[in-house]
């Protein structure tokens, strides 16, 4: 082989290991947040990432005038403390207490609204028609108002429709977060004798979770780690008003691969709680039932390390229990927050009895060492032994919200 050969083989070889390099570094460089919040005075350290270092700092600048010194500081990160990753704000902020539970609950909600859930053809003189199609209305579509009146429950649709008779209706409803306004003709159907939409809603949802924390000193809760939606359209219940009341676990549907599986429970009768929030990282509220829960600090993101947690959930009864699981991903950058964590259940207990995670589990703590690190949100439909988690301090910052 021709030295010339050996040469641009070799340069060939230095291109990629330098295109490797540099993917390697762009990918450590992005799961990196670009603000980090510290407690205490124990600096800037990643506990998913001990290959990563802070190497240096500089210290917060106060404006002028200000007698208050910045609590902020920008921090570099470097890999193995010696190349540059990223430059970071570290803010120092108060570490945080809550009362963790792993009780469950049941949720009654009303929405802001109604829901469509389904279509019917009606059939008049003329054959089958829908006018809520014809309308352009679709399935998740939040129906807020009809003829000028507010619309909150399926009577009050039902009266709208009745009243205008087979005149033109002014229909106003919401899609995407966004107000549309259209107008829809009711039809006489002929085999009843009344005027109907064509359209199925929904006004109201109920179910089981998980409560994940109360905050004494704001008497909140938190709970389930994602938003209540609709079982058939998927989309989230817009909240008019709801309440929370305890639950008694009385079984499960086990899991498997493909099937998710179910905790099954009797509702009480007696209110623990008014729900004030049904948000994408859970459902919140104002608390009134009985003290509960064990006081447990809460843990930043960079300081939960992967490996041993426990998982506080209830399986029979009211009471929880401690399961041991498996952080297996910490994803400090992930544009969805119900997916910061990857857990994997290794308690054989847990397994014998759910098959891992099921439905009804959402917001179960997850808690290392002493200290709560966030609460399961979703299972992995395939493998049902793992399941995806919330950071708490996400679910802490909109229960400072809500309070």
């Amino acid at each position: 082989m021709s030295a010339h050969r050996i040469l641009r083989r070799l340069l060939a070889l230095l291109l990629c290991l330098a295109l490797l390099a540099g993917g390697l570094w762009w990918g450590l460089a992005s799961a990196l947040p670009d603000t980090f919040y510290i407690t205490g005075n124990g600096g800037l350290r990643i506990a998913s990432m001990p290959w990563v270092a802070a190497r240096e700092r500089e210290d917060g600048v106060t404006a002028a005038g200000s007698a208050r010194q910045d609590t902020s500081c920008n921090v570099t990160l470097a890999l193995f403390g010696a190349i540059p990753l990223k430059t970071v704000r570290a803010v120092q902020t108060e570490a945080r207490t809550v009362q963790v539970c792993g009780t469950p609950f049941g949720v009654k909600m009303f929405s802001d609204g109604v829901l469509v859930v389904a279509f019917s053809d009606q059939y008049t003189g003329l054959g089958a028609e829908n006018p809520a199609k014809e309308a352009g209305l679709r399935l998740g579509d939040l129906i807020v108002s009809a003829g000028g009146r507010p619309v909150r429950s399926n009577e009050e649709l039902n009266q709208a429709i009745t009243a205008a008779g087979g005149q033109p209706l002014d229909i106003v409803y919401r899609r995407d977060g966004n107000q549309h306004t259209t107008v829809l003709t009711p039809v006489e159907d002929v085999t009843a004798g009344v005027y109907r939409a064509g359209v199925w809603v929904r006004d109201s949802s109920a179910g089981i979770g998980t409560m994940t924390f109360l905050d004494p000193a704001n008497g909140t809760f938190a709970g389930l780690g994602h938003a209540i939606s609709d079982v058939d359209t998927g989309a989230d219940i817009t909240l008019l008003s709801g309440e929370i009341v305890p639950v008694t676990i009385t079984g499960c549907a086990k899991g498997t691969a493909g099937s998710p599986g179910a905790l099954r429970g009797e509702f009480s009768a007696a209110a623990a709680g008014t729900v004030l929030a049904n948000d994408a990282t859970g459902v919140y509220g104002r608390y009134i039932g009985p003290a509960a829960g064990q006081n447990c600090p809460v843990l930043q993101p960079q300081e939960i390390a992967l490996g041993e947690a426990e998982l506080w959930t209830t399986v029979q009864g009211g009471a929880p229990q401690r399961y041991s699981v498996r952080i297996e991903q910490v994803n400090m950058t992930s544009s969805d927050p119900n997916r910061n964590l990857l857990v994997r259940v290794t308690d054989p207990d847990l397994l014998a009895a759910t098959g891992g995670i099921i439905q009804g589990m959402s917001g179960s703590p997850i808690v290392q060492n002493g200290r709560l690190v966030g609460a399961v949100t979703h299972v992995l439909v395939n493998d049902p032994a793992r399941g995806y988690g919330i950071f708490a301090t996400t679910m802490l910052q909109k229960a400072d919200g809500v309070a």
